[in-house]
């Protein structure tokens, strides 16, 4: 062995989260809540990283030490100091000094010289690494010892005023990924979500110098050198998405800047990497949703980046098969929340529209697989609004009235095993329906009319059970609130905008919304121009003691609210368009 072997090892790291290969649980298959989640992504990592680098340095240099190939006497003093530094640092453990303010300065310049020596001999001695080998283990010991800082974020500004953030990012650069390794280590332990609420001040001054430092675009320029199939490596890519991760949670504002730095194109490549599932591919799922969630910049980038395909290619999977473990099921449902937001901007229906995402969608409803809820949901977020017309007409001509209609009769068995309740999934295919009834023109309409002539009206029956049902749990809702509200003014509590807003997502939770959707189902099919479907609402209201005021006074309502974030005009013609249809109930 010769001091190169020496240089080129690779130490044992540990990863932030558990990873697949060491047994370690990935997250959300199964409803473990927050704390079960937080430690699915694994804690702080346990700091004995220099002690078993150390070890295998020693082990190594007695190694070369014990070699009896001639040397000069120059080399054979390079090791002898190299070895001598490692006994001394494996001796005796440093008494604890207090950390305050006055020793995280120290630190700090301490390390700043150190990173210089290093760059200045690395530049000196560029083929000649015994000579700036001990510099190195020296910045290495530094940056470790600098951990201490993530326990101290009130002090985080002194790392920006000495200038040692600046100097750490010049670091992810380093020709050693050793140090890469460290400096991601450090920056994932200073941006710990947990560390960063504790003072707001502090982390707001570390995070700003880390964008101002343009953070992301290096650490995607270093995701791009380090090679997953090397364990070591892949955990480097691993916590350098944790560090990604932690500051678009703190300041979820970065998300947009993140994406144009190359992020958003690095994700879509890593996750249609031909390469077996790992714990790489869920977090990059993950940390995709996370840029996607409210946010139109990030949702046209994905757009443009053909991202829209990307998605589609992965979740076309699930179409026949489940998810293998609970992990990878995870990775499903981040893949189709990433779709659903994107579906939220109109370009990008146009690209699902192309994409065949509709077909890939239907398929998996009738498949009647894992991904059935999920593919129902993308279905509703692609077809509600005008936005939603082209798709919905492509919806009908590729029969995807034989899919949806059943699946309206009667809520599948399966889907309640999957955690999802009876609730969302009837909101989701109530939601479908409706956004038909508004936007189907000529021959695509009259088939969705004459579905529910089928069989004796049997899904105006069906229709008008789901009326009763969900009218009966809002009147609940309300008589609580009603109670809450009369307990208020009692107290002399001031029920203000804020108050009424809360009681009425309450009432949205409740089941207001799929009431609403249910009523607009109703108008739609008795303004049809077919007289048995109105004939027949109005029989089953008249027979179950309903009442034609209670539906125009649930659509009156969702009226007023109809359009939230579209033009003035469009809220207006919507509204006149729902009044008129009343006027003929």
């Amino acid at each position: 062995m010769d001091v190169g072997e020496l240089l080129n090892y690779q130490p044992d790291r540990g990863a932030k989260r558990p990873r697949e290969d060491d047994g370690g649980g990935g997250g959300g298959g199964g409803g473990g809540g927050e704390e079960d989640a937080r430690d699915s992504r694994g804690g702080k990592q346990q700091k004995g990283l220099v002690g078993r680098e150390l070890a295998r340095l020693r082990e190594a240099v007695g190694a070369v030490a014990g070699d009896q190939s001639p040397e000069s006497e120059e080399t054979s003093r390079d090791r002898k100091k190299i070895l001598e530094k490692l006994m001394d640092q494996d001796g005796e453990e440093p008494e604890g000094e207090p950390v305050d303010e006055s020793s995280v300065k120290k630190m700090i310049l301490t390390f700043e010289k150190r990173s210089y020596k290093n760059q200045e001999l690395r530049i000196k001695f560029p083929d000649n690494p015994e000579k700036f080998m001990e510099a190195e283990l020296d910045l290495n010991d530094i940056i470790q010892e600098m951990h201490v800082i993530a326990t101290m974020p009130d002090l985080y500004h002194l790392l920006v005023e000495l200038n040692a953030v600046h100097s750490l990012l010049g670091l992810l650069s380093h020709e050693n990924t050793d140090i890469l390794y460290t400096v991601v280590d450090l920056l994932q332990e200073l941006t710990d979500i947990d560390t960063l609420h504790e003072s707001e001040e502090g982390a707001e001054v570390l995070i700003d110098a880390l964008l101002e430092g343009q953070v992301v675009a290096l650490l995607v320029q270093n995701m791009e050198r380090l090679d997953e199939q090397v364990k070591e490596e892949a955990d480097g890519v691993y916590n350098t998405l944790a560090i990604i991760e932690n500051m678009a949670e703190f300041r979820p504002g970065l998300c947009t800047e993140a994406a144009q730095q190359g992020l958003m194109q690095w994700l879509l490549k890593r996750i249609k990497a031909k390469i077996p599932f790992d714990a790489n591919k869920l977090y990059c799922s993950e940390i995709l949703a996370i840029l996607l969630q409210n946010n139109d910049n990030t949702r046209e980038l994905l757009g443009e980046m053909d991202g829209i395909d990307v998605l589609l290619q992965q979740l076309s999977v699930f179409k026949r098969h489940n998810p293998a473990t609970a992990e990878e099921q995870e990775m499903m449902e981040n893949l189709f929340d990433a779709l659903c937001s994107c579906l939220m901007l109109a370009a990008n229906r146009d690209r699902f529209l192309r994409g065949e995402g509709l077909q890939l969608m239907n398929l998996m409803l009738r498949e009647k697989k894992m991904s059935r809820t999920s593919a129902l949901k993308v279905l509703d977020h692609a077809m509600i609004g005008p936005e939603g017309t082209d798709n919905c007409h492509k919806f009908v001509d590729i029969l995807g009235l034989r899919t949806i209609f059943p699946l309206f009769m009667k809520t599948p068995k399966k889907m309640r095993k999957a955690g999802v309740s009876e609730k969302e999934h009837e909101e989701h295919v109530c939601s479908i329906i409706a956004s038909m009834l508004r936007n189907l023109k000529s021959q695509q309409r009259s088939r969705l009319h004459s579905k529910f002539t089928e069989n004796d009206c049997e899904k105006v029956d069906r229709l008008m059970e789901l009326h009763f049902k969900y009218l009966e749990a809002v009147q609940q809702a309300d008589k609580r609130i009603e109670g809450e509200k009369h307990e208020m003014v009692r107290r002399g509590e001031i029920l203000d905008d804020s108050m009424e807003d809360e009681f009425y997502l309450r009432r949205l939770d409740a089941g207001l919304f799929v009431l609403q959707l249910i009523c607009y189902i109703m108008v739609e099919i008795s303004n049809s121009g077919i007289n048995q479907l109105q004939q027949r609402v109005h029989q089953i209201l008249n027979l179950r003691g309903g009442s034609v005021k209670v539906v125009r006074h649930v659509m009156r309502e969702y009226a007023e609210s109809i359009g939230d974030g579209k033009s003035d005009e469009f809220k207006e013609a919507e509204k006149k368009r729902i009044m008129d249809l009343l006027d003929n109930f």
